[in-house]
Order: C-alpha cells, then structure tokens, then sequence
C-alpha cells in the first residue's frame, strides 16, 4: 500500500524548513463530503495538512493522546482525540480507507514512542493504465490486458509439444489438399465423361474411384490426427492442472483463506479444459482453416474472378463487426463466469455444512439461497447465448448468400454456353470449402474470448508470488525445541495489529500455556511459530536461528500439531495416520495409536485399521477423531507440539483419554498449548495471558493465582460457569 507519495516542490520545500523528515504523504479527497485536493504529511514530531498546496494545520503529534479512522457511508474520517476534546482532521473517500487505517495506527505508535515500522510500495488495487479497481483476488486488469502476452503465455504451455502439433498440423494441411483435389475430378467427370457421346466406363470408374480413394485417404488421416490431438490434449490437461494445483500448493495459507474453494477448483479444473480446448482444437484448426481460406480464394480467383466477389464481398464487413463486438464478448463471458464461481463456492460451502443445514432444519432456505444464484447464472447464461445465437445465424446467412448469386450468374453463363456445367460444379464445390474457414472465423470470437479469460485466471495464480518464502534450501536440519519470540508484533492486516512487541523464551521440552479471551491473538502466535505468517516486526528464532533462514520443510516435519476441528481425509483410519509419515511401518503406526489410546476403538471397526471413516472422517465422533489426530501427530515424533484447543469438543469421560494420550505426547517436547478448560494447563511450565495483542501476565498456574490477576479471573469466571451448570 502506497503511503508515501510525491508532494508538489513547494509543499515538500516548507516541511522540509522545519526541519522535519517526511514519514507519510498520503492524498485526502473529501471536505464537508466535497471534493478537494489535499494531503496529510506526517513526521517524526508533527502532522502537516494541505489544503490546494496551502498549509491549514500543522500540530504535534503528542498532542493528542489516541487517532483512530471512522467509517461512514461512502466515506471516512481521520480523528485524534483527547480526555476533553475529539477533533476531526481530514475526511476521505473510500479507495483511502486502508491507508488511514496505517496513518491512524503509525500516529498512535509515536503517540506511544514507538518508531513506527512504515511500510510504503506502489502495489495499489487500480490499474496503473486506466484507474480502474482490480477484481477481487486479482492483479490483471482485463481492459487493459495485453493479447501479445496471451499468446506467449499461451506458448509456453504449448512449447514441450510442438512437435506432435506441428505433424497434426502436417495431416489437417493433407485433408486440406484432398478436399482441394476432389472438386477437379469431379469437373473432369462432368464435362469430359458424363456425355452421351462418351461411352468409356473404364475412365468414368477411375475417376470415381479417385473421388473414392481420396473420401477413403481423408477419413483415415482423419482418424490419425484426431487420436494423436487426443493423446496431446490429455497431455496438455495434465501438465495445467498439474502446474496450478502444484501453485496454489506452493502459494501462503493467507492466500488460500482469501479465496473461496469453489472459485479455486474451478481454476483447476474449468479453466485448464478451456485452455486446453483452445490449444488442442482452435489453434491447429485455425491455422488449418486460414491455409484453406488463403488457397481457396486464390483458386476461385483464378477461376471466375466475378463470382468469386458474391463470395468475398461480405467478408470485410463481417471482420469489422468482430472487432467492434470483441469487448462486449469478453464482458458476457467474464460476467457469466464470475457468477459461475460464486455458484460453486456456494453449492462446495453447503455440502460441507449439510450437517448444520438439517440440524437446524435449514433445508428450504439452502434451497433459495442455491435456487437464486442459480437463476442469476441461468439469466446471464441464457442473455449471452440468445445474443449469441441471433447474431451468428444472421452472419452465417451472410455469409452464404453469395451462393444464390453463384447459382443465378453461373446458371446464366452456362445457358449462353460461356461456361460449362462441370466448372460450375467446382466452383461451387470450391466456395463450399472457403465457407468452413468463414464460418469458423464467426465462432472463433467466442472460443477465444473462452481462452483468453481462461488463460487470465490461471496465470494469475501462476504469477502470484508466496508472501511466505523459502529462503533456505532443504537440508534435513534436525531441530532441539528452543524457541525465542523477539519483539515480535503482527497483524493480518499491517494497519491493525493482532500481536504486538511479543517477547517468548521457551527451552526444550517445556509446556507453554497460551491464554485469553477470543482474539487475544493465541491462535496467531501458533501460526507464526508454524510460520504460516511471517512477522511485520521483530523476528522469532528455533534454535537461535531465524525461523526465515530455516527450510519451511525442515521446520514443519518436526513439528506436531493437533487443531480443535480435526480434519481427516476420506480414506482409511490407517491412511489418516500415516499421512505424517508416509513411509512409516504398520508396527510404527500401531504404537502411535495405543500411545493416543486409539487402537482399542479402532480394533473394534468393522475392517479395523483398514476401515473408511468417509469424507471429514463423517463415521467417527469427535473423540474418536480427535484420538487419530494425536495419533498422527505422534508418528510424527515432533520436536515441536502445537496442541489448539485439542479437547474443547469433547465429553469429560472423552476429555481425560484425550489428556492422558497428550501428556504422553509432550513428554521431552517444546509444546504450546491452548485449552477451553484452564484446569488443563495446571502442569505447563509457563503461562502466557494475552489481552489485546499483548503479554498482561506470565507465570506458572500457582504463581498467576496468586497475583489475582486476569488469570485469576479466568479461572474463577470458569468455576462459577461450572457450578451454574452442575
């Protein structure tokens, strides 16, 4: 987000008088919800406001004692406030929201003597060519998209297959000189054989055969080409998908949360059978298809140059539509294809939560709620393909209503006995093969209008870069268990904190307790240890080393992790399992599930080890799943154990086999764990208490009891809560 930009000289001449290095310079555009050309100039000491280069105010940041952004609608404020007064600076409009938001946050971190960490770049969400936003989840501006570039993209995926293309293209290029052939023995035929005074059957069967032969040497090549494109396109499919799916792997979980599934398979599966139609089908028939147009129109040409023109009068004019027409095209499909993907996400988000819906008896309102989208998708499809469809019959007649005109010329010209029937017959023969090319030049727009906006999508994940990167390369480091959190603050969002200047030592094989109300930041500090998230400030080190300088491989397989909601994969409680250690032994992974106290149940399903739990392990309960997680997690041998609210949804009898499988699981790890139940974390060796982001008390159990603190609140608030349920 862009936060320092360029000010006039005179503007950036009077700061600088002062004195004052310049931190912030971000345009404001609002005043009494009028426009204005203003900007709000921050430095180390003051806050400068401009108003059309003119200075309105200038004051000391410490004046005030908080700033904060309000939100109305359409627009925002900037306030400072304090004890006796709120005072309101400037008012924007809302493609600055998100600037002020970091200007209020920089301001309150001087206000607080911090230095604030400023982060300023020119990745803004406008196209930099024409203004306009970006799509949501996208950095392509489809307005101003480059076809060039299509088209080397495009390349690129065709490049490893050139060759079984270019002989494809080799056999369309003969079917093409068959068809070319064919119209000639056919005037041969006619004007030389088919007469009464001609009675040489024997010519009259070698031409048919010729004709014969060549239908015969067409539809054999046919075959070939279309089962070699076959095995080229199955490639080419295989090769996308493979690549975007191995993308998105690569990509940051905060990338992955910010879309929805539905729209990411469709990426994957929808848009790769686009892609790979176009390449397979469009490209080499295209080329074919001019080929044919080019030596078709020299030959009708060369033929009867007059009826060739009832033929190619229409063309330019059509070629003229296309142009004009090729954005509006792009725009349907793109609108079509948007609704599509909110179709799936919602359909993929029902299913997932069809347990919800019928528990809740929600069924009727799921069904509305699909039954709308889908109406909207029905309405756009069928608006795009009724335009579709009346325009392209009527170009098609266009096209063809030259042969009218061939047959009443030529007719007339062979009355008059100025051209014979047989050269009629391959003239029209002929023009019968340029209206193929013709007619696919109608239906070209639209397949590459399908491509072009296929192609867009998935090279917009292919370009997308990881915001956590691997800096280092795998090298099997083993890993002790100590961990230091340095002065580390972070938000999902950098104008707004969830962690701030967080300080952590943890020595192998301790128990750290992390505690607080909801949003305290308790979840986000076990993805930063993970290093799901990279740190905004300060740094966290394993070992006394970065955790950016440590192989994210190396750091996450040994590493454990055991969530509140379990997932499995639908597949075999055997699988489930083995998924941390693939290459484990059955003996190993038998151990791991009586060390979870998961073997005795498991030994009592049907096919025991071997028995399919179905999608999100569905024909288990929570216990159960919660058992084989822990059991993952142990086959693992982690150095490092990440233990989310591990028995918050389950039953007490559950709960104490669950904790007696854990405290198995951490012994001789560096484990950080986050309970519903306070009462389970009375034997770590530390606990945190996080309030707003920030460490408020930190201790053993006894030792935070008896402050009487926030802990000590806790715990009596959960005591209470129990006795009321008793």
């Amino acid at each position: 987000m862009k936060l320092l930009y360029k000010l006039p000289q005179d503007i950036e001449t009077r700061i600088k008088e002062d004195g004052e290095q310049i931190l912030c310079a971000t345009p404001y555009d609002l005043e009494i919800q009028q426009p204005v050309n203003g900007f709000f100039v921050v430095t180390r000491s003051y806050f400068y406001i401009f108003k059309n280069k003119e200075l309105i105010r200038k004051e000391k940041i410490t004046r005030y004692k908080e700033y904060h952004h309000v939100l109305a609608v359409g627009f925002g404020h900037l306030e400072a406030s304090n004890d006796e007064e709120e005072t309101l600076l400037i008012s924007f409009s809302m493609r600055h929201v998100n600037r002020y938001q970091s200007i209020a946050t920089i301001l309150n971190s001087i206000v607080e003597n911090h230095v604030p960490k400023i982060v300023s770049d020119d990745e803004e969400n406008n196209c930099p060519k024409c203004g306009r936003p970006y799509r949501f989840g996208s950095r392509v501006c489809r307005h101003c998209l480059n076809k060039k570039v299509v088209f080397k993209r495009l390349y690129t995926i065709i490049k490893p297959y050139l060759l079984p293309l270019f002989l494809s293209l080799f056999l369309m290029w003969s079917i093409t000189g068959i068809n070319l052939v064919t119209p000639t023995l056919h005037r041969i035929l006619v004007n030389d054989y088919l007469t009464p005074k001609n009675k040489n059957l024997t010519a009259i069967l070698l031409i048919i055969g010729g004709i014969g032969l060549c239908s015969l040497a067409n539809t054999v090549i046919n075959v070939i080409k279309n089962r070699l494109m076959i095995k080229v396109s199955a490639s080419i499919t295989y090769d996308l998908r493979q690549t975007v799916y191995t993308k998105i792997q690569s990509l940051s979980i905060s990338y992955i949360e910010n879309r929805k599934t539905g729209e990411l398979m469709n990426r994957i599966t929808g848009d790769t059978n686009r892609v790979q139609h176009f390449i397979s089908n469009e490209i080499s028939i295209g080329i074919t298809q001019l080929l044919t147009l080019v030596v078709v129109t020299i030959l009708l040409l060369v033929l009867n140059w007059k009826m060739a023109l009832f033929i190619l009068i229409p063309v330019p004019f059509i070629i003229l539509y296309f142009r004009f027409m090729n954005q509006t095209f792009r725009s349907m499909y793109h609108s079509q294809w948007r609704i599509s993907d909110r179709a799936n996400s919602l359909l993929h988000d029902i299913l997932s939560g069809i347990r919800v819906v019928k528990a809740f008896g929600m069924e009727e309102k799921e069904v509305s709620r699909f039954s709308k989208i889908s109406k909207t998708l029905s309405d756009v499809t069928a608006n795009n393909e009724k335009r579709y469809n009346t325009i392209f019959p009527f170009l098609n007649y266009l096209m063809g209503i030259g042969s009218f005109f061939i047959l009443y010329y030529g007719g007339s010209l062979i009355l008059k006995e100025k051209l014979q029937l047989g050269d009629l017959i391959q003239f029209t023969q002929y023009s019968q093969l340029i209206y193929g090319p013709l007619g696919w030049l109608t239906f070209f727009p639209r397949s590459f209008t399908n491509a072009l906006t296929a192609t867009e999508r998935i090279f917009e994940i292919l370009e997308e870069e990881p915001k956590v990167k691997n800096l280092a390369p795998e090298t099997n480091l083993p890993i002790e268990g100590n961990v230091k959190v340095d002065h580390v603050t972070f938000g999902y969002r950098p104008y707004d904190p969830v962690l701030k200047d967080i300080n952590l030592e943890v020595k192998p094989g301790e128990m750290i307790g992390l505690v607080g109300h909801s949003g305290a930041g308790k979840s986000t500090m076990i993805n930063l240890i993970m290093r799901l998230y990279d740190v905004d400030e300060g740094k966290i080190l394993i070992d006394n080393r970065d955790i950016k300088e440590i192989n994210q491989k190396d750091l996450r397989s040994q590493m454990g992790v055991v969530l509140q909601e379990t997932f499995l994969f639908a597949g075999t409680i055997y699988q489930n399992i083995v998924y941390a250690r693939p290459n484990a032994t059955l003996e190993e992974v038998i151990k791991a599930a009586k060390i979870a106290n998961a073997h005795d149940f498991i030994m009592k399903l049907p096919d025991a080890y071997d028995t399919r739990i179905g999608e999100k392990g569905v024909r288990l309960s929570g216990g159960e799943k919660q058992r084989i997680a822990i059991a993952r997690a142990i086959l693992n041998n982690p150095k490092i154990l990440i233990l989310d609210e591990a028995t918050a949804s389950v039953d007490t009898e559950t709960e104490y086999i669950i904790q007696e499988a854990l405290g198995r699981l951490i012994k001789d790890r560096t484990t950080f764990a986050i309970a519903h139940r306070l009462s389970t974390l009375r034997n770590a060796t530390k606990l945190i208490v996080l309030d707003k982001g920030k460490v408020i008390e930190y201790g053993t159990h006894d030792e935070l009891l008896k402050k009487q603190g926030k802990y000590y609140q806790l715990v009596m608030a959960q005591k209470e809560l129990t006795k009321t349920r008793e």
